[in-house]
């Protein structure tokens, strides 16, 4: 039997509730319970903390988004509406038991994607995440518990920008951050883009096939993190 992905297009989910899904689903991973799973969303505003991430980085807060520490790597990011959100729940096995080629296949796949669009896009040496000149538009901020993923990669498809004036995205100073439709200057959903992108991750990630759900089968923390926000 080949490799298989479920591929689970959630919608708009509150933070809350997904880092309570992707809880359960990191036990049901680790437990052999399902299989390697992708889970695809946008949230509702919010700005999150990685463990350790220093709190100067978010330098206002007019309107007042909700503010999440969560056992991730990196520092702060801003998710919202018009951003793709990817949490892969995957088993690393065998010579994929690396966390350093694991962040490069989120990159990867991401990068493909883009290509598809038109956007030529691309990493940065001794950075996590993917660029496009010199703005960045994909953050990646991971957690792993027993060689099994949760957290992941955050893409701005339509995203409003704005957002990211009130924090240091991934403490980084001076950073500035893109979207699809400001690079392509036009209207690209996050439900377009997610098509893509699933395809972009089958094919890096070595999948052999795709199956999709409405909505992810939520089953009954992660000790390593990494990533940039």
């Amino acid at each position: 039997m080949g490799r298989t992905l479920t591929v689970a297009d959630l919608g708009v989910l509150d933070y809350d509730a997904a880092l309570a899904m992707q809880t359960a689903m990191l036990a049901a991973r680790i437990d052999g319970a399902i299989g390697d799973t992708l889970l695809m969303m946008e949230h509702p505003h919010v700005f999150t903390l990685g463990r350790g991430a220093d709190e100067r980085f978010i330098v206002g807060n007019p309107a007042s988004v909700p503010i999440r520490r969560v056992s991730r790597g990196g520092q702060v990011t801003y998710h919202g509406p018009g951003q793709l959100i990817g949490y892969p729940i995957l088993k690393l096995e065998g010579r994929d038991r690396d966390v350093t080629k694991y962040l490069r296949g989120l990159e990867a796949a991401m990068i493909d994607a883009l290509a598809k669009f038109g956007i030529d896009a691309a990493r940065r040496d001794a950075m996590t995440g993917v660029w496009v000149g010199s703005r960045k538009i994909a953050s990646i901020g991971v957690g792993i518990r027993r060689w099994t993923t949760w957290h992941g990669f955050a893409l701005n498809v339509s995203t409003d920008l704005s957002f990211f004036d009130s924090i240091v995205p991934c403490g980084i100073e001076g950073c500035r951050m893109t979207s699809i439709c400001e690079l392509t200057n036009r209207a690209v959903s996050v439900s377009e883009f997610a098509e893509v992108m699933r395809e972009s991750f089958r094919g890096v990630f070595r999948y052999d096939e795709i199956f999709s759900v409405a909505a992810a089968r939520i089953v009954p923390t992660a000790e390593f993190v990494a990533g940039d926000g």
